[in-house]
């Protein structure tokens, strides 16, 4: 059977072969044990509601051992035999090239080369999931075959629902991922409903079909080190400089290649052999060492002639700071990107157990991994803080560190009831981008051509450079900033996947580079449809008082209406995908977050569809921090009413502290 003809049957009526457990790629930990015997009994029940009841009597028995053995059925004798990867979208079955578009992006989420743990249809974060199993994926991509643009596919946390009539306008898939009640949603409600089987975490990317690889984080990655660099010295060059961090997986991955683009000397730590050994092989980092020793001597000489070098320090985070305490070694820039998000699931391994014993008690022994855990955080936060004294700079990288270690009762709280130390969205992304509507737009050439993908970037670059000649003070240096990244992109060898590319980017460098990129498909000089899309980690999209809305302070930051309103502008507005999803980033509960994907094809009606959508995805969330009286995006926002006379937002009057102060 041919790869169209496996797509089109969906879930086959016949049983697969066994498939053997393949240990060459990197699998999920094996979740707690959290049902009870019942609700084993009805996770069963419900995975077999996929499958013909002639098949139930094998199928039972085997995802019971499925249930027991890894904690969740993944149904692995149905993941398809052909190879995983974004094909060119001509070579998808579809009677809608937005359908075809869509089946791409799916499968470059659950490439290997991409995904943290393919085979559990996990992209990163330790459980970000595009489907909770593969009768999901098998049922989601024969739909997709199946659909016209009058029809659209509704999808609930995985499952596919079914395709519902709908009209060319209207987005060809919805997507919700863990839109649970709110008094159920902490970490163990997510164990207990993805074991059942009606509910998923899908990060942000993973979920919604839009992750790029660790390209999609590396842009935002870059400015965030430049940018903490800056707060050292007003000095640009931070050749020499070191910067300390933590994580390897999935979005993590990035930052030894963010690190080189800044041109400091770096040393990311991963407790996980095989993903230090993946970035490594990729390209994404330079140099591997075990051995603290001998990586501090190189580390030394590295920034003696000030080389722009990335290290990977194969063992655990905490070793290594305690080490260079103890050594007293000069850290200037130090941060974060362990999964925090997920603590107690293989997202944070603490000091002391060996990964495979992490893995072993964090199923077995669940109450005393937590304890490890919290113990574990305490150590690390001790040794930043004393790092700290002698002059870094250390900043949260908005994966729940602050939070968690908060919760473990480490040294992390300031007198006053606040973080010691500031996220990285508080001090920098916040103020310098997110509220002049700077945020991490990307795109994804569907012809799988690098060829498209290099006119592509020339096209943006043009586009920024015009638009940089007219731009007010106020954000010369982030037009700099995107300017110069957009021209090294290519030589910065930052594509793992599809043809994508990640560029920071207002609401007027988006419009004005998705219109161009539109007509250069309609002049064949693009040989096919583009996908736009976005971080979730955006000016609009997220909803996270920890993490994206944590430099508003009008109280607001706890509430989600942002990010519900732009899925919903979003769909009505021309969008070809949306998504809201519960979790991601600093974990479920924690934040509500959503994304869009449209393709365009050089049509008009593209034309139309791009220029309206992406004007409110962007001004949306310029306006809520506008009224959250953000200086920077007051003066954003008055721009926009300027450009677009329909647009009239409502503005704050400021009031006098002293006013407010002398009746309390």
């Amino acid at each position: 059977m041919d790869f169209k003809q496996a797509i089109i049957e969906g879930i086959p009526d016949y049983l697969p072969e066994v498939q053997e457990y393949d240990l060459s790629v990197s699998h999920a930990p094996k979740r707690k044990e959290i049902l009870t015997t019942d609700q084993k009994k009805l996770a069963l029940k419900n995975a077999l509601r996929y499958f013909d009841p002639k098949f139930h009597a094998v199928l039972a028995k085997e995802f019971a051992e499925e249930l027991e053995k890894y904690g969740r059925i993944y149904m692995y004798r149905y993941r398809p035999t052909y190879e995983m990867y974004a094909r060119p979208i001509e070579e998808y079955p579809a009677k809608c090239e937005q359908a075809a578009a869509i089946m791409l992006m799916i499968q470059n989420n659950l490439d290997p080369a991409v995904a943290q743990h393919p085979h559990e249809l996990i992209t990163y974060g330790g459980n970000g999931a595009v489907f909770q199993n593969w009768a999901q994926y098998r049922l989601a991509m024969k739909y997709l075959s199946e659909m016209t643009d009058e029809q659209t596919l509704v999808m609930y946390s995985g499952h596919p629902m079914g395709l519902f009539p709908s009209h060319k306008d209207a987005p060809r898939v919805v997507v919700t991922n863990g839109m649970v009640i709110p008094n159920y949603s902490k970490p163990d409600d997510w164990e207990r409903f993805n074991a059942l089987g009606v509910s998923q975490y899908g990060q942000m990317t993973a979920g919604s079909y839009m992750y790029i690889g660790p390209q999609g984080i590396v842009h935002g990655t870059t400015i965030t080190v430049l940018n903490a660099g800056r707060k050292l010295s007003k000095n640009s060059d931070l050749g020499g400089r070191l910067f300390v961090t933590a994580g390897l997986g999935g979005m993590s991955g990035a930052q030894p290649k963010a690190g080189n683009i800044a041109g400091v000397v770096s040393i990311t730590a991963e407790i996980n052999p095989a993903a230090t050994d993946k970035r490594h092989s990729q390209g994404w980092v330079d140099e591997v060492y075990s051995d603290l020793d001998l990586l501090m001597a190189r580390v030394q000489k590295a920034r003696e002639n000030k080389e722009v070098v990335s290290f990977a320090y194969q063992g655990n985070v905490v070793d290594l700071w305690e080490y260079m305490v103890e050594h007293n070694i000069q850290v200037d820039l130090g941060s974060d990107q362990t999964s925090l998000h997920n603590p107690w699931a293989g997202g944070y391994y603490p000091v002391g157990l060996t990964f495979e014993e992490s893995q072993k008690m964090m199923a077995e022994d669940p109450e005393q991994f937590k304890e490890k855990v919290q113990e574990s955080l305490r150590r690390h936060v001790a040794a930043v803080n004393k790092l700290s004294e002698r002059g870094m700079y250390f900043f949260d990288y908005g994966n729940a560190f602050l939070l968690e270690s908060s919760r473990a009762g480490a040294d992390i709280m300031k007198a006053d009831g606040t973080f010691r130390y500031p996220s990285y969205v508080q001090d920098i992304m916040g103020p310098m981008c997110f509220d002049y509507g700077f945020g991490p737009f990307r795109w994804v050439c569907t012809s799988g051509k690098a060829e498209d993908l290099d006119t592509s970037d020339r096209i943006a670059m043009e586009v920024l450079e015009e638009i940089a000649n007219n731009s007010p003070e106020e954000i010369q240096q982030q037009m700099h900033d995107n300017i110069t990244w957009i021209k090294g992109a290519k030589e910065n060898q930052l594509v793992v996947g599809s043809q994508a590319r990640i560029l920071y980017a207002d609401a007027e460098g988006r419009t004005k580079i998705a219109a161009a990129f539109n007509q250069a498909i309609k002049e064949g000089r693009i040989s096919a449809p583009i996908v736009l899309g976005r971080d979730h980690h955006d000016v609009s999209g997220t909803d996270s008082p920890f993490r994206e809305t944590s430099n508003i302070y009008d109280g607001s930051s706890f509430t989600a209406d942002m990010a519900v309103h732009n899925c919903i502008g979003d769909s009505f507005r021309g969008a070809t995908w949306v998504s809201i999803h519960n979790g991601g980033g600093v974990g479920w509960g924690e934040v509500i977050n959503g994304g869009f994907g449209m393709v365009i094809d050089g049509s008009d009606d593209a034309d139309r569809r791009l220029r309206s959508m992406l004007f409110w995805d962007v001004n949306n969330g310029i306006s809520r921090r506008s009224w959250a009286r953000n200086e920077g995006a007051m003066f954003a926002i008055k721009r926009a009413m300027e450009v677009e006379p329909k647009l009239k937002v409502t503005m704050p009057n400021i009031a006098e502290d002293s006013l407010i102060d002398s009746l309390f």
